[in-house]
C-alpha cells in the first residue's frame, strides 16, 4: 500500500504545484475580497412559504409584492452562501500555500540528509 502511495506522490509534479501556489493563494484572496466588498441585501418582508405558484389569471399586486420579497429573501440566502463558499476556497488556499512550502522545505530537507548519509556511505566504504 506504500508503494502505491509513493508512486502516486512521485507522478505529482511538485514544481509546477509550488510554482503555481503563490497564484491560487492570491486568486482566493482576490475572489474573496471581490464577494466579501459586496453587502447582502436586507431580509426585510420575506416570507417564510415556498415560491408562488403561477396562476393563469393576472397576479394581484399582493401576489407580485410577495413574489418580490420570497425573491429578495432568496436572493439574500445565495449571497450569504457565496460569501461562506469563498471563504472556505480562501481558507483552503491557504492552507494548501503553506503545505506546499511544507512539502518544499521538507522535500529540500531530506534531499541534504540524503546527500550526507550518501558522503558517509561513501567514506565508509574507502576507509
Amino acid at each position: 500500500m506504500a508503494i502505491g502511495w509513493l508512486s502516486i506522490l512521485k507522478a505529482v509534479p511538485w514544481t509546477d504545484v509550488v510554482s503555481n501556489a503563490p497564484k491560487v493563494a492570491d486568486g482566493a484572496k482576490k475572489l474573496w475580497e471581490t464577494v466579501a466588498g459586496k453587502k447582502p441585501a436586507t431580509d426585510a418582508g420575506t416570507p417564510t412559504g415556498g415560491s408562488p405558484s403561477l396562476a393563469p389569471e393576472a397576479p394581484t399586486l399582493a401576489d407580485l409584492e410577495a413574489r418580490i420579497g420570497a425573491l429578495a429573501g432568496d436572493v439574500s440566502r445565495l449571497q450569504k452562501e457565496m460569501i461562506d463558499s469563498t471563504q472556505l476556497i480562501k481558507t483552503l488556499a491557504d492552507q494548501n500555500a503553506q503545505l506546499i512550502r511544507r512539502v518544499y522545505w521538507l522535500s529540500r530537507t531530506l534531499l541534504v540528509v540524503g546527500l550526507a548519509a550518501g558522503i558517509s556511505l561513501a567514506l565508509a566504504l574507502l576507509r
